[in-house]
């Protein structure tokens, strides 16, 4: 059975709607909840972004039932993977086994911000690889030293961590990242219905392991009032994410998307009242054959309307 998700994005609300919008989540029946961990919203018009790793301690505390993600940390700049792993720990243990760490190698957009500049994609996957094996390592509650090409750990321990650590989810996007995610991931994440991701994971080692997908849509009363939106907020989207990892700001995400029309935005994200093609969206996911899929619903300030209806239409449409 499909479990169905929400996601507290954090590039498009402040931290104490967050919080405010994670139980109102979880109390409209969602089976989990995933935040996006940024340094900088994708546009300046989304216009947010808080700490996630502060705001999903808060949510733990505020939550009782869902289960809670990243989606998802870079542990290659931004934050040294000894530091996710012990965010992860004290995070496991505030939801009381609920969280789930979703990793990734991450966009310029917000790991640039440390001043190292932005490795190449062959080096940034030589970091991600070394980086999850620091934080399985760590994971095991013992000490740790680890002499890699680019990270160093000298004798570190978590001294706060359950006997059951929280499970790792890695976003692949091809052939190198599904074969680390088959052999070190309990679940692979990705953000586009691929059958062919889902294969290659499952050859790799991933076979009956979960595989966790987001998928964004704009619901609200007027479907041209969801278009104008989503293309405001969400128009970056389509450009892939080759293209999405290596430009800098918001600035660069506007001028990138300058020529995008609002029509092409909605061919590519369902927007409007009409249940069916949401549905129909997430759908995709199922048949690619993803056990886990995350809804995004665009635009931070209709989140308490978007949860209602979801709460009457969308997820009772997508059980039934």
């Amino acid at each position: 059975m499909t479990n169905y998700g929400y996601t507290l994005m954090t590039e498009q609300a402040g931290p104490v709607q967050l919080v405010r919008d994670a139980q109102a989540a979880e109390r409209a029946g969602f089976d989990f909840e995933v935040m996006s961990d940024h340094f900088s919203p994708w546009l300046d018009s989304q216009g947010h972004a808080p700490n996630a790793w502060t705001t999903l301690g808060a949510v733990a505390q505020a939550t009782s039932r869902v289960e809670l993600m990243t989606y998802v940390t870079c542990p290659i700049m931004r934050y040294h993977p000894a530091v996710v792993a012990q965010q992860a720990a004290t995070v496991g243990l505030l939801s009381e086994g609920r969280f789930l760490l979703g990793l990734g190698a991450g966009e310029n957009l917000n790991e640039h911000v440390v001043g190292r500049g932005w490795p190449s994609a062959n080096v940034r996957h030589e970091m991600f690889d070394e980086a999850v094996h620091i934080i399985r390592e760590l994971f095991a509650g013992e000490y740790v030293n680890f002499d890699g090409k680019h990270f160093r750990v000298d004798s570190a321990k978590l001294w706060d961590v359950a006997d059951e650590p929280p499970p790792i989810g890695l976003a692949i996007s091809g052939a190198q990242s599904a074969t680390l995610a088959g052999e070190l991931a309990d679940a692979m994440i990705a953000v586009e219905p691929d059958a062919d991701l889902v294969q290659q994971f499952d050859a790799k080692g991933g076979r009956g392991k979960r595989r966790i997908g987001q998928v964004p849509i704009c619901w609200d009363p007027s479907k041209d009032a969801a278009i104008e939106r989503a293309h405001d907020q969400f128009r970056w989207f389509g450009s892939g994410w080759k293209v999405n990892a290596e430009l800098p700001g918001t600035a660069a995400f506007a001028g990138a998307s300058q020529f995008v029309r609002p029509d092409d935005v909605a061919e590519s994200i369902p927007c409007g009242p009409d249940v069916a093609g949401h549905v129909d969206a997430v759908r995709e996911f199922e048949k690619a054959g993803f056990t886990d899929i995350a809804v995004v619903q665009v635009g931070g300030e209709n989140q308490s309307a978007f949860l209602e209806w979801a709460e009457q239409e969308l997820l009772p449409a997508l059980r039934g």
